[in-house]
């Protein structure tokens, strides 16, 4: 695996998966010697939380030395090839990522879209610029479009709790105040389009995903009909592909709510988090026992430890 940006990088998915569970049960003196003298450098051009300590942590467990950047809080870079640099970028990304691949073994990097200029974000522009530039193999710790360790901390959560028929898996959006990039949801279908379970998709008319993430996703436009019948329900805002990073439904009524997970079968609560309570998912929801978000979160860690394992091995 030469860098990990998107499910499509990674050989055998399901592999990946088992390899974060056995991983989570191995004896934490055992895997310090998978990154013993390597280091990796998570730069962070938008903030973040559980992204940025189960990251670290992952790199620390394996034995790694890690070090964490705020790219976002100093001089901007310029990304742009050929470009004349006498306005307000003090440093080209071909020197940045040039100097740190001398520092680094990995190199994590986490930046959201503008939801402004959807033909820039769809091309995942500063992602692409790091793959290109560095030296190292890129870890995405979420981008423009996609959020992989996410989706695969989510399907190692799903492996789990599987059932003993094939699931059934619901991503629903739900409302939000503020206009939120796609990437969690992408990167959800597109792993879970490779997975074993019967996935379809709910939002209402106008937040409609892109056709590439999308596939052959059956979309269902009731809420409450998708949901009947679901082992595991994951709740999502996103912004409109087409209307693209504006607000245009808030209705309460997509909450999910007691009276939604009746439907399901004894259904699984998922999000990644944050989450906005009382408005994506209701207290009774989220804090009930059938709710997984604090262990999708733990995940987060045996994930990213599964992607820089692989990563290490194959550089």
């Amino acid at each position: 695996m030469q860098h990990f940006t998107s499910v499509h990088d990674v050989a055998d998915p399901a592999a990946l998966v088992q390899s974060a569970l056995e991983l989570k049960q191995s004896p934490p003196e055992d895997l310090l010697s998978i990154g013993q003298h390597k280091t990796m450098v998570l730069l962070f051009f938008n903030p973040s939380l559980r992204t940025r300590l189960s990251t670290q942590k992952a790199g620390l467990s394996l034995g790694m030395q890690v070090m964490v950047h705020n790219a976002g809080q100093g001089w901007q870079l310029e990304f742009e090839d050929g470009a004349i640099m006498n306005a307000d970028k003090a440093e080209h990304v071909k020197e940045a990522a040039g100097v740190i691949s001398q520092y680094a073994d990995i190199i994590g990097v986490r930046t959201f879209p503008s939801l402004t200029d959807r033909e820039r974000d769809y091309q995942d522009f500063i992602l692409k610029q790091f793959k290109t530039h560095a030296k190292v193999p890129v870890l995405s710790l979420e981008s423009a479009i996609r959020h992989p360790l996410q989706s695969l901390a989510d399907w190692v959560t799903i492996a789990e709790h599987r059932p003993p028929h094939r699931p059934r898996v619901v991503l629903s959006w739900a409302p939000h105040p503020k206009a939120l990039p796609q990437a969690v949801a992408n990167s959800f279908l597109e792993w879970m389009q490779v997975a074993d379970v019967d996935l379809c998709l709910t939002h209402p008319e106008g937040y409609e995903l892109a056709p590439e993430f999308v596939g052959d996703t059956p979309v269902i436009y009731d809420q409450k009909r998708a949901l009947e019948g679901a082992d595991f329900v994951y709740v999502k805002n996103w912004s409109p592909y087409q209307a693209y990073g504006q607000v245009q439904n808030q209705d309460a009524n997509w909450m999910v709510s007691p009276e939604k997970m009746a439907v399901t079968n004894n259904g699984r609560f998922m999000h990644c988090l944050p989450v906005r309570r009382n408005v994506v998912v209701a207290d009774a929801v989220i804090d009930s026992p059938r709710s997984l978000h604090l262990e999708q979160s733990n995940n987060r860690t045996w994930a990213a430890m599964a992607a820089i394992k692989e990563l290490l091995a194959s550089s």
